[in-house]
Parts: C-alpha cells; structure tokens; sequence
C-alpha cells in the first residue's frame, strides 16, 4: 500500500498579524472567504471577491503555511461587487454575514463553486452545482430565529467573526419581521449570555433569556471527586421571556407545533421546498417502510407516513428529548408513525431497519458534522431502494458521499438551495440509489476521507 508522505513541521516565523498585504484574490473557498497567495503562504481573505486586488490586514496568524485577512481596501472591484445592505457587515464588525457585498445571482455561484469544490476533493465526483433560490425576494428579511450575544455589560448585538467579541447592534437585515428588528434589541440585558427570538407561521414571537451558569465537570476516567478540567463545559440556563408556549407551522397542509427553543428551518419557504424535493425523490408507496434519522418534531416522519398509509410504516430516530415530545405530538393523528428517542449511531440504525423488516426509504438530516462512515454504512445495509440525504454541510456531505459510492452505490442527483442568502452557508439534498454508473465521473486518484469523523479542515487544500 502507498504511504503517504509525511507532513512536515511548519517553520516558525514573524507573525503577520496586523500586516496589510496587497493581494490579488483567487477562487472561493469553503467558509465565507477566498484564498489568496502571499510569499509562498495562503491568506484567507474575507470581505473579498475572485479576480479582485485588494489591501488585506492580516487579522489572525498562528504561524504555518496560512493566515486569515479582512480586505480593507478593494483597490479593483468585481463587476460583483454591491453596496452592503447592513452596516454592521464591515472588516472588522458582525460575523454572520460572508456575503453581504456580493449580488445575491454571484452569491450562489460562489456556493455552487464550494459544493462542486468539496465533491470533487472529498468524493472524486465531477458534476455541475447550480445553488437555487428558495424565493424572489432580496436576501433579507428571512431569518426566523436569531441567537443574540450580550456583551459584559448587557449590551445585546452578534459575534464579531472567529471571536467571542460582541458587536452591538440595533437591527439584523436578515431577521425576519419580529425578529430583525425586535424591540429586544432596543434595551441592554445585564446578566444574559443571549438572547433568543425567533417567529413562526402566524407571526407569533417568543423571546429566550440564557443565562450562564456554572461550568459542570465531567468524571472520565479518574477517581470520583476529582474533576477532569478539559470536560468542563458552560452550561446555559434558559427561561422563556414572552410569546407563546409553543411556535406553529404550515408544511404541505399539515400543522407542525415545536418548543420555543426547538428546531424548525430557519428560512420560511425551507421547509416546504425540503419536503417536496425529498417526497419526490423518496417516491413513497403505500405499504412502504421508511426510516427518517434524526427526525426533530417530525416534519420528514409525516410527510413519509402520509403517503405510506394503511399497512405502511415510518419510525423516526432522534436523541433530543424535547424534539422527540413535539414530534409525539405533530404525529398523534398517523398512526403508521412514531419517532423513538435514540442517538442516531450503528446500532440503533440497524435495530430500527430490523425492526421495521424490508426497508424502502432512508431520510437523513444530520447536523453539520454528517452521518459518518458507520452510521452510512449501517444504512446501505440494511439496503433500501434510495437514501436521501438532507446536509447543511458540502463538505460532511461530499465525505459521506464517498462512503457510499465505496459501498457500490451511486449519486443519483444533488440539488442545492439558497437557504441562507447573505452568508456562505448552503442546503443541499443528495439521493443515493444501489448500483454503479450514473452520470457524474469519478477523478482518478481522489484523496479519500482518512475516517468517519474527520472532515478535511478548510486549509487543506491549499497548503
């Protein structure tokens, strides 16, 4: 077997920090900024479109092959560059947004360039992304739930980027109605470590106080009464301010009600769009059994026993308890479904596959860190006609991707949404069906993923 080459130590140098660098940006890359080459080191530079000459500072320098710039000067703008519509979204202030001075049609090539990006270097797949709008509207105006920082002096606002920093602020352009411009953000909350506000389908507003409490420490592996100090991990105390006791939604005419602190798609037309692509590439018959991990409130559990009806089955996996309770309740009147608490691993996926006997569908929506190879695998055994996949990561997707396609099956078709404009973040909706051909090309040579868990860090490519 080939061995790899051993990486060398990164030679030690003067740090750039604070350094301002005139730079000719290169292409984008996954995380919000675009790479450009300095005296043989990559800068990752954000607030910078392809094909500009910018004046970069130098804002974080750990020493190695990379460093990280805001652009604070654009010295030859892209025919792509816009006014920015938040003043807050500058070198410098508020994290959220990567793309606020990129037009929303240049916005989504540059996402589409990142998917196509990290399957070709994590799956070995050529094959053209094109990121659709989830709307006609203009980027703003469509986050439902913001989680606002406050400050060490009660001052409400958001994280400056890679920083625990808080950057005050007195509006979000892209919090929705209710949200964006809360009356929260009128006022300072001493004693808060944020502030939650998020909005459903009737315009119903609810707020969250979290509050830090003492740091709990974990017991692993040492004598009982001596705390591991690396475990130790913040924990929030939450209470629920104002609004109602729980957040209602419409989704293919079937209401949805969640906790005020549970999860729902962010993006009002997100979860309408999601449901559709996913019936139709699943296809579910009646009679069918499907399996929908990690299934939240149950909106995908549902929708699939719907259609599956009469002798028909869907059991859902999810480990939050609370989401678990709502989805008891959005699936009290289909009979044909239920969502069990379970942490979504080898084991339980193929306990549930056992138990519901021939398996049909799988619909999986992990969080950003992907299934993982054991997780994948155990749903390729327990061999259903078509895996859908629902990823808020290219790059967890595009590895658990390649475990499939180990596996002998076949990217079937890809479709990526604009559900977050504004920022670099992308959906994407993969169908896996058993088999091999299809009509994207594997590159010769492909790096394959190291293991389950790891996901190639943004700056390995470019080193």
């Amino acid at each position: 077997m080939e061995q790899r080459a051993q990486r060398q130590p990164e030679p030690a140098g003067e740090s750039w920090l604070g350094r301002r660098l005139e730079l000719l940006v290169g292409p984008v890359a996954h995380g919000g900024h675009c790479v450009a080459r300095q005296d043989g080191r990559v800068v990752f530079v954000r607030h910078a479109l392809p094909g500009e000459t910018v004046l970069a500072e130098v804002t974080e320098d750990r020493g190695g092959s990379f460093c990280r710039a805001d652009a604070v000067e654009v010295l030859q703008a892209s025919p792509d560059r816009v006014e920015r519509r938040c003043r807050y979204a500058h070198p410098g202030g508020c994290g959220g947004c990567d793309f606020q001075h990129v037009s929303l049609a240049a916005q989504r090539e540059l996402k589409a360039a990142v998917v196509a990006e990290q399957l070709s270097r994590l799956a070995g797949l050529r094959l053209p992304v094109t990121v659709q709008p989830l709307d006609d509207g203009d980027g703003l105006g469509w986050r439902r739930r913001v989680r606002f920082a406050v400050g060490p002096a009660g001052e409400i606002g958001l994280r400056a980027h890679r920083s625990h920093a808080v950057v005050p602020i007195s509006c979000c352009p892209i919090g929705a109605p209710g949200v964006g411009d809360a009356t929260a953000l009128q006022r300072d909350w001493p004693g808060l470590a944020e502030l939650e506000v998020a909005v459903d389908d009737r315009g119903e507003v609810v707020e969250l106080a979290h509050r830090l409490q003492r740091a709990r420490h974990q017991h692993r592996g040492r004598r009982r009464g001596t705390p591991d100090r690396r475990a130790a991990r913040p924990v929030l105390d939450t209470e629920q301010l104002s609004g109602p006791p729980e957040l209602r939604y419409t989704v293919a005419g079937r209401g949805f009600a969640v906790r005020p602190s549970g999860f729902w798609q962010t993006h009002p037309r997100a979860a309408e769009v999601f449901t559709e692509t996913v019936l139709r590439a699943a296809d579910p018959q009646p009679g069918e059994r499907a399996l929908d991990l990690y299934a939240g409130s149950g909106l995908f559990t549902a929708v699939l026993a719907a259609a599956v009806a009469g002798t028909g089955r869907v059991l859902g996996l999810e480990a939050d308890p609370g989401a678990v309770a709502d989805a008891g309740a959005n699936l009290a009147l289909l009979p044909a479904a239920a969502v069990r608490r379970a942490p979504v691993d080898a084991r339980s996926v193929s306990a549930a596959a056992g138990e519901l006997g021939a398996l049909d569908i799988v619909v999986l929506d992990p969080p950003r860190t992907g299934a993982g190879r054991e997780v994948i695998a155990a749903i390729l055994a327990a061999a259903p006609r078509v895996v859908v996949y629902v990823a808020c990561d290219p790059a967890a997707l595009a590895r658990d991707v390649r475990f499939a396609l180990d596996a002998g099956w076949q990217l079937d078709e890809l479709r990526a949404f604009d559900a977050f404009p504004m920022t670099h973040h992308v959906e994407c909706i993969a169908v896996l069906r058993p088999g091999s051909g299809g009509a994207q090309s594997l590159e010769a040579g492909a790096d394959r993923p190291r293991d389950a868990g790891d996901v190639a860090p943004e700056t390995a490519r470019y080193k």
